[in-house]
């Protein structure tokens, strides 16, 4: 086995440009750990943030990003089960305390942490159900949407375009897809939303009362200046829930005139949500659906592991749908 591997870091914050490419040493394999051959890499907008050092904690550099990973095991710890070689897994560094590393071409987990996947999902898909699959997942546990007219923000997005399906799955009455251009409010309304509408558009709180009135419940994974714009289709009575850490723009006169119409705003922040007993069974849960296709994937945006600075300035520029991956 080769001493060193390729990963991706940045030594100095800045713009997509501070990422390259690097050598370092190849990860120990401890007992009761195994090595993954890393397939895919998710790429998520946190990290671009971190990136620039506007994600609390700063972290410690140089630093090599990537919270969530899949590929084949390709190595093992003394005392683990040899049936674990050539498994397809999924490792969500990020439920295990490790919010780094996965722009690698290796990461080694303990066995007990990796999840096996389903024959028919792929790497780059399985990517796509951990932040943003358990995202949408909790979002819907912890703020249920039946029998509610739901409003979902940024629809078209990793995150937003399966809270559509779940919400839906868990019986919403309406789901109102709001999405950045015209193509990406048809791809929400293909995977199964009620009504899509273009918030660039001028004038957009008041075109969604038209199509279906105001709502009951909005999912806000934006934040900034949009949270007060969603306010204007949230009914009396209603609920905000705001998921979107370090992005919480509201000022004091607008929560009042929330409060005035007896709206309620819920925060939500995934870790704390996450148990080490329920992880494996909600990520094998999402898992089984995407794999038997009752819960529909956007096509991922593929990126060379070597790229990764077009890919941070993708997502930046608001250009990509559906799940970024890098690929090795």
């Amino acid at each position: 086995m080769p001493k060193t591997m390729k990963a991706v870091q940045f030594d100095r914050f800045g713009g997509p440009e501070v990422l390259r490419q690097v050598t370092v040493p190849m990860p120990p394999l401890p007992a009761g750990t195994l090595r993954v051959r890393v397939r895919a890499a998710g790429v998520n907008f946190f990290e671009t943030l971190i990136r620039q050092d506007r994600y609390p904690p700063s972290p410690s550099l140089p630093m090599v990003p990537g919270v969530e990973v899949a590929g084949e095991v390709d190595g093992l710890g003394a005392g683990v089960d040899a049936s674990w070689i050539g498994a397809r897994v999924a490792v969500p560094l990020f439920a295990l305390g490790r919010p780094t590393g996965g722009y690698a071409e290796y990461v080694v987990a303990e066995a007990g942490s990796v999840i096996r996947l389903p024959d028919g999902l792929g790497f780059e898909e399985a990517t796509a159900l951990m932040v943003q699959g358990l995202t949408a997942w909790h979002l819907v546990q912890q703020n249920p949407p039946a029998g509610k007219k739901v409003l979902v923000s940024a629809a078209a997005g990793g995150v937003g375009s399966l809270l559509v399906q779940l919400a839906l799955a868990a019986g919403a009455q309406r789901v109102i897809a709001l999405a950045g251009s015209p193509e990406k409010v048809e791809a929400a309304i293909a995977i199964g939303a009620d009504v899509g509408v273009d918030h660039t558009q001028p004038g957009w709180p008041a075109r969604l009362r038209e199509s279906g009135g105001s709502v009951d419940l909005i999912y806000d994974t934006v934040g900034g200046t949009f949270t007060a714009d969603a306010l204007d289709a949230l009914a009396e009575g209603g609920e905000l829930v705001f998921a979107a850490l370090n992005r919480f723009a509201m000022t004091p006169a607008q929560l009042e005139a929330m409060f005035q119409r007896n709206q309620l705003l819920r925060g939500f922040a995934l870790l704390p949500l996450l148990e080490a007993k329920a992880l494996a069974a909600d990520l094998g849960h999402l898992f089984e659906r995407a794999a038997m296709g009752s819960l529909k994937l956007l096509p991922v945006e593929r990126f060379m592991m070597e790229n990764a600075a077009a890919a941070h300035a993708a997502i930046e520029a608001r250009r990509t749908r559906g799940k970024v991956v890098l690929v090795s």
